[in-house]
């Protein structure tokens, strides 16, 4: 009988195979969701899994203007950017974004700040397709649909 092997096995970017899973965002929680899809872009949920790669799979959210928050997060959250010039900060809450015009941004601003930074987060996050309605033009890839609560439910069961 063989022995285990004791070096750790690097895949590389051709021998990666990307899927495709589909997320509904009706009535989860922004955190929860956000990190379970970042550790589905970067790879992490493969044996497979290589820091350096960009290993993970497409992810396709739809309802994401249906997320919530826990708490008072809705409406004493804060977001700010800046505008470049002297004084221009701005700050909006989710409640406004989610109102808004593309209220995607709320979950896609969440997953990007969970993927590393640089070339190869920016790279994942092209694999991040966020639609606000419950229709999406991905059919043809044949997305498997993933119980993102019934994940949750899981993990506090045996926690």
């Amino acid at each position: 009988m063989k022995a285990l092997s004791k070096i750790t096995r690097s895949v590389k970017p051709a021998e990666v195979e990307k899927a495709w899973h589909l997320i509904d965002a009706e009535g989860l929680v922004v955190g929860r969701l956000a990190a379970i899809t970042a550790n589905i872009l970067r790879g992490k949920h493969k044996p497979s899994f290589t820091p350096h790669v960009d290993c993970g799979d497409h992810v396709v959210i739809i309802n994401a203007d249906k997320v919530k928050f826990t708490g008072r997060k809705m409406q004493d959250k804060r977001y700010y950017k800046h505008t470049g010039h002297p004084g221009g900060i701005k700050e909006t809450s989710p409640a406004k974004v989610l109102e808004g015009r593309f209220p995607e941004r709320v979950l896609e601003k969440a997953v990007e700040r969970m993927v590393p930074r640089g070339p190869l987060g920016r790279a994942q996050m092209r694999a991040l397709h966020l639609y606000a309605g419950s229709e999406h033009p991905h059919a043809g890839n044949q997305p498997v649909a993933l119980d993102v609560a019934g994940m949750n439910r899981k993990n506090k069961a045996t926690a």
